[in-house]
């Protein structure tokens, strides 16, 4: 390895503090188990379906703040 441990560890801080808005103390006090965690991308849940789409629009039409603003 061409780069030591300790700029290597700057550079992860670096990007937790980016990334997970963690100030430098919080990524020094957290073990490499809560780090691997915290910048795991989870999978997308899945969207509403159909159904609920066309409820929420005939609920919650597009227009609703135009047809207000010309009264």
């Amino acid at each position: 390895m061409s780069e030591r441990f300790g700029e290597q560890a700057l550079q992860l801080c670096s990007a937790a503090s980016l990334l997970l808005g963690w100030r430098p103390d919080e990524f020094w006090n957290c073990t490499p188990a809560e780090l691997a965690v915290a910048v795991t991308i989870a999978p997308a849940a899945d969207g509403p379906d159909a159904k609920t789409i066309e409820d929420l629009l005939r609920r919650y039409p597009d227009d609703a703040g135009a047809a207000a603003d010309d009264q």
